[in-house]
């Protein structure tokens, strides 16, 4: 086996181990950190794909500022009670089943799916480029991206809503 393939491997191994660990965690700072390692392992992915330029702003824009957000709210919100009423169990069931479908859907569509037959064709085009990147970013995903900075803009309020204390009426 090549090297890449054997660090392709181990890379996948931590970030399906830590990204199962973040959701199955009870306790959401060890969730949070669980999730800082995902987001270094995806990071390195792209490192793999020879495109280090969205390797590190993945590593600063999620690994860096994203989990700062997440691990205030999650401060601010003090939700590391161990006196928490469980989910019922009808909801855990509902869960799995849905999961369980969707997994389904997935694999049926990977196993109908066929391979790209015919010849690939090059432009010749530097996609590495930061030039190229803002071009493709600004014109063709102008929406998108728009729609992501207002998403985390009302992620941000929202979280200050929900660890804001109210006011005692006297």
């Amino acid at each position: 086996m090549s090297t890449i393939l054997i660090i392709f491997c181990v890379l996948s191994a931590i970030t399906l181990s830590t990204a199962f660990l973040t959701v199955f965690t009870k306790n959401p700072i060890h969730s949070a950190i669980y999730l800082v390692i995902s987001f270094f392992s995806i990071a390195g992915h792209y490192l793999l794909f020879n495109a280090q330029f969205l390797a590190f702003v993945h590593i600063i824009v999620y690994s860096g500022a994203i989990m700062v957000l997440f691990l205030f709210t999650i401060m601010l919100m003090n939700l590391n009670k161990e006196n928490e009423v469980h989910k019922p169990r009808i909801t855990r069931f509902g869960a799995v089943i849905s999961f369980c479908l969707l997994g389904l859907i997935f694999i049926a569509t990977f196993v109908k799916s066929k391979p790209i037959v015919g010849e690939y064709t090059t432009t010749g085009e530097d996609f590495q480029s930061i030039k190229v990147l803002g071009k493709v970013l600004l014109d063709e995903y102008m929406v998108p991206f728009e729609f992501a900075s207002v998403l985390l803009l009302v992620a941000m309020i929202g979280s200050v809503l929900l660890s804001k204390k109210e006011k005692l009426e006297k």
